[in-house]
């Protein structure tokens, strides 16, 4: 029997290889659809609308008119109710995000002591985040209630006059973070995770070394979670940056007109000290029907979050990057 030797001309195997990434890429695109369908219709699709309309004047009801950057200048030189609300959101942006952050950790470092009822704890400590926005709003102004909560109330008990939190606008926002914190319980899980995958050698180094426990938490554990507590500070920044339903609902509480929470009488109650960008920007356009305003709104905070986000990790991957190099 005589082996024949089939010689493969250059001209067709170059076709079928391009067959072969072709139908390779059509798999890839097969597999990614269900995210190019939803990224499209969620995310792409709504952006570039709000783009346009923000552009626009559109109360929902007649065809939106072309105004060019007329909202925007508003936005920036015209609306004076937008300056407090966006002081406030700034607020919380860095009040809140440091307090979240650390308190996450600090509670997560606890959990990651304890010898016995772990599982207890830990579970007592992430129950909060699993309760509804409205509903924990709702219990945490009646026990912040300043006639007959029972914080103030236990305040009266060791001679400490208790301030009047969602009543006062000085308190309004404390009270808020409060809230925020006692909810981070999901935040809490992620550092806890965090802290246990820290190897135990690099602790048993540090302290052969003479380092203290604040020492070894600070050079050991601190770098081998900035990756994690990255993750935590730009999550805590997005929210702050979106806080909606707490303050609009503790506001309305607090008023005492809960049935018509939204409306402009109760909105930021007291003195606008709880009006967020996020809830001015929903009164905008669905309560004024200023949806063109509205849509320039959403697009400035897109735009902020976006870049501050960037600039974070930027700057926290220089950092790391830097050390890394030394």
């Amino acid at each position: 029997m005589t082996a024949t030797l089939e010689r493969t001309e250059p001209g067709r195997a170059a076709p079928a290889r391009t067959r072969r990434a072709r139908r390779k890429r059509l798999q890839v695109l097969a597999f990614m659809s269900p995210w190019i369908i939803g990224f499209s219709l969620f995310f792409a699709y709504p952006l570039l609308a709000t783009g346009y309309f923000s552009l626009t004047s559109y109360d929902l009801l007649s065809p939106p008119d072309w105004v060019g950057l007329r909202n925007y200048a508003y936005l920036l030189f015209g609306d004076p109710v937008v300056r407090i609300a966006a002081a406030n959101t700034l607020w919380l942006v860095l009040v809140l995000t440091a307090l979240r952050v650390v308190f996450a950790l600090g509670v997560a470092a606890v959990i990651a002591r304890l010898r016995r009822g772990v599982g207890l704890v830990r579970t007592l400590c992430y129950l909060p985040a699993l309760a509804p926005p409205v509903a924990a709003t709702l219990a945490f102004t009646f026990l912040f209630n300043p006639g007959t909560g029972p914080v103030n109330g236990l305040l009266g008990l060791l001679g400490i006059d208790g301030p009047l939190w969602f009543n006062d606008p000085a308190w309004a926002k404390p009270a808020l973070t409060l809230l925020t914190l006692w909810g981070s319980g999901e935040l809490m899980i992620i550092m806890l995770a965090a802290l246990l995958d820290v190897p135990q050698e690099l602790h048993e180094a540090a302290a052969l070394d003479g380092a203290g426990p604040i020492g070894r938490f600070w050079h050991v554990t601190i770098p081998s979670i900035a990756p994690v507590l990255l993750f935590g500070v730009v999550n805590s920044i997005i929210f702050s940056l979106q806080y909606f339903t707490q303050a609009v609902v503790a506001g309305a509480v607090a008023s005492g007109q809960a049935e018509v929470v939204g409306s402009s009488k109760v909105l930021g109650f007291p003195d606008n000290a709880t009006l967020t960008f996020p809830a001015w920007l929903y009164q905008q356009g669905f309560h004024y029907y200023n949806m063109g305003y509205a849509a320039a709104m959403a697009v400035v905070l897109f735009a902020f979050s976006l870049g501050f986000t960037a600039l974070l990790i930027r700057r926290m991957r220089g950092g790391t990057n830097a050390e890394e190099v030394a």
